[in-house]
């Protein structure tokens, strides 16, 4: 009788093995279709070094890494991660993400106090290979960036933190983009939008056509104050801003950003990419 319970349940468990793979891979074609990257925000393990980030990141299944400034680097690498790093550096870290088997898209947020900083930091991202820079650019800098985008041909997303920010609402954004390169557009930060009172499907459809970035999030309610939870448990409506982010032909990443819990978000944050995979099987 026990064996044959214990067969059962090995059974059991090689189905339901079999079921969640195939799930994934049912979810991975339609994500790829769409065009779509799941990766993370290092910031989200910004307790711990660069590398210890990457190998967290392995643990939840992302292969998609935006780095920040300020962070350790790690492994033996000295120093932080930032657009200052000498080619040397450049190169060491390159290597780790190479050895680590992740590959770096994003970098941010930043603000620049210059056009000469915003030249260095395009010549950086080129450098390292970043597809897209997270920042909050200075009103004085709009045409210069437009610029630096079409000459290294790298999205710059400008990021919404909540009030006072000065883009925390998607109106300041479309003015700073209108009539610039179409490589200046958006990241959607959908946790700060509901901290700011704002519903995110709705500032999704305001920024129709130039969402080119997320940092994806779910709170618990809907204040100033609160806080990431698994997604799906709370209050951003996640489902339907993948819908209507389908719906607008977005093509991007999608940065996990968890910012809470900050010792042992690895549990929280495998659950978060889980339902991420569950719902873009879905759309």
């Amino acid at each position: 009788m026990i064996k044959k319970l214990s067969s059962v349940l090995l059974l059991a468990g090689m189905l339901a093995g079999t079921t969640m793979t195939s799930t994934l891979s049912f979810a991975q074609g339609k994500a790829d279709k769409l065009g779509w990257k799941l990766g993370a925000q290092a910031y989200t393990f910004n307790r711990f070094t660069l590398a210890q980030a990457l190998d967290k990141m392995d643990s939840v299944g992302v292969q998609y890494v935006e780095c920040y400034n300020g962070q350790t680097i790690g492994n033996g690498i000295e120093g932080k991660f930032d657009w200052r790093m000498d080619a040397a550096k450049q190169a060491q870290v390159k290597a780790l993400l190479k050895a680590k088997k992740k590959k770096l898209v994003a970098y941010g947020v930043v603000s620049p106090a210059s056009e000469q900083e915003w030249e260095e930091v395009f010549k950086f991202a080129k450098a390292m290979g970043i597809q897209v820079i997270t920042a909050e650019p200075k009103r004085e800098h709009w045409d210069a960036v437009s610029r630096l985008c079409d000459k290294y041909q790298i999205k710059v997303a400008i990021h919404d933190h909540p009030k006072p920010s000065h883009y925390w609402h998607p109106d300041s954004v479309l003015v700073a983009i209108k009539g610039r390169s179409k490589l200046f557009g958006a990241c959607a930060d959908i946790g700060h939008w509901v901290r700011s009172g704002m519903e995110p499907v709705e500032c999704i459809k305001q920024l129709k056509g130039h969402v080119l970035h997320l940092h994806f999030k779910d709170l618990n309610e809907k204040s100033p104050d609160a806080h990431d939870v698994i997604w799906g448990n709370g209050v951003c409506n996640m489902p339907a801003v993948l819908a209507e982010l389908k719906a607008q032909n977005f093509k991007g990443m999608f940065s996990v950003e968890y910012e809470y819990n900050w010792d042992n978000s690895v549990p929280d944050v495998k659950e978060c990419v889980k339902f991420w995979w569950q719902e873009v099987g879905k759309l």
